[in-house]
């Protein structure tokens, strides 16, 4: 009985601060095991307001059970998961969420137009079936099979059924997965527009370039532990230095010992060298190697911070 009133305590504390603070979705203190292994530990997470949020992390780090927590589709061994400031498995929360997963599945002998009409249908306000097909770009296959569809065209009709309800809170779980690059770049714009509205995006992507386009906050978690949070310029920060991309004769080895260079690996005929300072680096390569060529000096980007994040807490585990 005890235990059961302190959990309460908890849960008002989170619903004050929520009210108090812009927060549209919380863990706190949120520890989660599937058996022997620990998939979240004693993680807290804000999810805030009107911002558009991109949850990073390699296979197994903990995105996934991240967001079922937060869908109400999976409970916390221990800690506090809020949305809007509620029980996230409670009609109410639902009805403000939407979500588009890649474990999801539809009929694929249904229509698309059928497909809306029916999620729409589990709503007291949907938005109108046209704004859906707008915003997804439907309207040309709103009469196709879903089992008909090319894997980039399902995803649109998964992301407008997370649209249906009209959400205040939208997770996107690898939202462009199978689409071309036109395609993506549509979806991203419709992704913005979602934002410009007022409305609060959850992403997770294995597109370290869709993250850095689209975030205004990047948070990092690597086994069940958040290592790193900022917006994608102070994620990028983190991992000071520049990248050299050259060809050369010299073995990889040869290259990895030359002082100041922090990482390199090949691309096929070229070496990709992460270095603090290029310029030291490229000079000792030039004495090295005469025949250099092709060489392009440029600043560590989101993929060689999010592969130095977690290359270091592996170390430190």
């Amino acid at each position: 009985m005890i235990a059961e009133i302190q959990q309460a305590q908890r849960v008002e504390t989170v619903k004050h601060s929520h009210q108090k603070s812009g927060v549209a979705a919380r863990l706190q203190g949120a520890s989660k095991n599937y058996e022997n292994v620990r998939a979240l530990d004693n993680v807290d997470f804000d999810v805030r307001t009107g911002e558009l949020i991109a949850l990073l992390g390699p296979n197994g780090a903990g995105k996934t059970t991240t967001v079922k927590l937060f869908l109400g589709l999976a409970s916390p061994d221990s800690g506090v998961v809020s949305v809007f400031g509620g029980n996230p498995k409670s009609p109410q929360t639902r009805m403000r969420s939407g979500a588009m997963l890649q474990v999801a599945k539809v009929p694929e002998t249904m229509r698309v137009r059928e497909h809306i009409d029916l999620f729409r249908s589990y709503y007291p306000q949907p938005l109108p079936t046209q704004e859906i097909f707008a915003i997804a770009g439907l309207k040309d296959i709103q009469n196709r099979l879903f089992g008909d569809l090319s894997g980039g065209q399902r995803q649109r009709v998964l992301f407008a059924l997370a649209l249906c309800g009209d959400p205040d809170l939208i997770f996107l779980d690898e939202p462009t997965v199978g689409m071309d690059v036109e395609a993506r770049r549509a979806l991203w714009e419709q992704i913005r527009k979602l934002v410009a509205r007022g409305k609060t995006v959850l992403l997770t992507t294995h597109y370290l370039e869709e993250a850095d386009a689209l975030a205004d906050r990047i948070v990092v978690i690597n086994k069940g532990k958040i290592i790193a949070e900022g917006t994608p310029a102070e994620i990028k920060k983190k991992t000071s230095g520049q990248m050299i991309r050259c060809i050369s004769s010299l073995h990889i080895e040869t290259v990895r010992a030359i002082p100041g260079v922090l990482e390199v690996k090949s691309d096929r005929e070229s070496f990709e060298i992460r270095t603090a300072a290029a310029e030291p680096v490229l000079r000792e390569l030039l004495i090295r190697d005469s025949t250099l060529r092709g060489v392009e000096v440029t600043n560590a980007g989101l993929e060689e911070a999010f592969l130095a994040l977690t290359a270091e807490n592996h170390k430190n585990l």
